[in-house]
């Protein structure tokens, strides 16, 4: 609006119904914007919120292994790793040989090397990794965000499903003869294969007649 007086400034604040907020104190002259301080202040702390978010790249995560982990365990220290990566923190993979691991390290590095290999879409290794004492570390870094794959729960969810695209099921033709049901056969009341249990795997057996404890013959 050009160069005004403060007084000429605070006079066309008032008129208007805003605040004469000053947001260049040291320039020459100090640039005022005519604004509502109140909304003034929460569109500053919004911003300031939406830059913490993206500050994360100087907090590191521990990601701890061992040679011999389950392939479910690995699968879920991977996906902590991948969302880690998606908010832009470091992941640090440690792993610890214990005992007599420490005669194969060789698949110890070949974990490191599969966990590496399975987070490479989200993040890349600083350096190879390094046998330190009775551990192995590996420092990955997040890739930039142009360069990184999808979070995997944003590609799940936020994937619509396009029209005109529906699965087909393939149900079981009836157009045959229908055949007649066959019923269980029967057990006698002898029958050893009468028990409560469905699948009885003592039923086939042929087992003995139990003997009268009366002292009688059987007779």
């Amino acid at each position: 609006m050009g160069v005004f007086s403060l007084g000429d400034a605070i006079n066309l604040a008032r008129t208007n119904g805003v605040d004469l907020v000053e947001v260049a104190p040291n320039a020459v002259p100090p640039v005022c914007r005519l604004v509502d301080y109140g909304k003034y202040q929460y569109e500053q702390q919004k911003k300031a919120k939406e830059s913490k978010k993206h500050q994360h790249s100087n907090k590191v995560k521990e990601i701890q292994l061992s040679p011999s982990i389950d392939p479910h365990d690995f699968q879920v220290k991977l996906n902590h790793a991948i969302e880690f990566l998606c908010e832009e923190m470091k992941v640090k993979v440690t792993l610890r040989f214990r005992g007599r691991e420490m005669a194969h390290k060789e698949f110890g590095f070949q974990t490191v090397e599969k966990f590496i290999k399975e987070a490479s879409p989200y993040g890349h290794p600083d350096a190879a990794p390094k046998l330190i004492g009775k551990g192995l570390n590996v420092m990955i870094s997040p890739l930039h965000r142009s360069k990184r794959a999808k979070h995997p729960k944003e590609s799940a969810d936020g994937a619509p499903a396009q029209a005109g695209q529906h699965k087909t099921v393939q149900f079981p033709s009836f157009d045959g003869p229908k055949q007649n049901a066959v019923s269980p056969p029967k057990h006698s009341a002898g029958d050893n294969s009468s028990s409560g249990f469905a699948n009885n795997p003592f039923s086939k057996l042929g087992l003995p007649k139990e003997q009268p404890t009366d002292g009688s013959n059987g007779s």
